[in-house]
């Protein structure tokens, strides 16, 4: 007889269906709701119930009063026990996710492996190690385009760590050299400024200017910084087109023409990248 393919994956491996979550939930709101219902219920203890936003004493106080919505009708005890269903889970979801950040913070610390094993509940620093990585998978999410979350394994997770490093350090290395074309930009806009009376201007030169000479002393954001590159682009093609239509150099001193060919060599320059 033919032995039965086995169905083992490799421990990288995506999940092939995302899991599904409950995700955010509005605590205050459905605590808010099972007090109500305690209320209506004219529950004797009602007011020792930890406040809305105390989720964990407040699924404990319902859990151990849960007789007391026991003359309520049907439909609203499934209710109550649906909610608590799903504040639960919350809670689970929730705990991975803090207390790998406890781990964390724990090993910037300074705290070994060794220790680590007693609180995580396992016997062996390694074991701790591995289910710190599992519980590290909450966080992640695989290269998919459904972006799943990345499975629990060790593997998987450091995996996702060691590609989510590569894109901060690509993304790192995009930002540096954006700074670095920035820095050398603004000392062939200011000399651009410097020299704009020697410039033929129309309307059109004017109002690009103007928009330079005002994002360029506090030019510190990505974004400020794509606005000058923007506004540099534009009015050097607002200086183009007027010399085009005047068939005449819109500059009137050796000072603006060479302020204006080092502005067009740098535009040059991008525009290769």
């Amino acid at each position: 007889m033919t032995k039965r393919a086995g169905n083992a994956s490799r421990p990288t491996k995506p999940l092939l269906k995302a899991p599904v979550r409950i995700g955010t939930v509005d605590i205050r709101a459905v605590v808010g709701e099972l007090r109500q219902m305690h209320e209506d219920a004219e529950d004797p203890a009602v007011e020792r119930m930890p406040a809305d936003d105390e989720l964990f004493g407040a699924l404990l106080y319902v859990e151990k009063h849960a007789l007391a919505l026991r003359r309520q009708a049907p439909e609203v005890q499934r209710a109550a026990a649906l909610k608590r269903v799903q504040l639960w889970e919350y809670v689970r979801e929730q705990t991975d996710i803090h207390q790998i950040r406890a781990v964390d913070d724990a090993r910037q610390a300074g705290v070994l492996w060794t220790e680590l094993a007693p609180a995580l509940a396992v016997n062996a620093p390694s074991a701790a190690y591995n289910k710190a990585k599992r519980l590290k998978a909450v966080e992640l999410t695989d290269e998919t385009p459904q972006s799943h979350p990345v499975r629990r394994t060790p593997e998987a997770v450091l995996q996702a760590e060691r590609r989510i490093v590569r894109q901060q350090a690509a993304e790192r290395r995009i930002q540096e050299t954006a700074q670095l074309r920035h820095e050398l930009l603004v000392p062939v806009v200011q000399r651009l400024l410097e020299q704009r009376e020697s410039f033929v201007r129309d309307e059109d030169v004017d109002y690009w200017w103007e928009e330079i000479e005002a994002v360029l002393p506090q030019c510190q954001t990505p974004l400020q910084m794509m606005s000058l590159h923007r506004y540099l682009d534009a009015a050097l093609r607002a200086l183009a087109k007027l010399e085009k239509r005047s068939a005449r150099p819109v500059t009137s001193t050796e000072e603006a023409r060479l302020a204006l060919a080092a502005a067009r060599e740098v535009q040059r320059l991008e525009s290769y990248r």
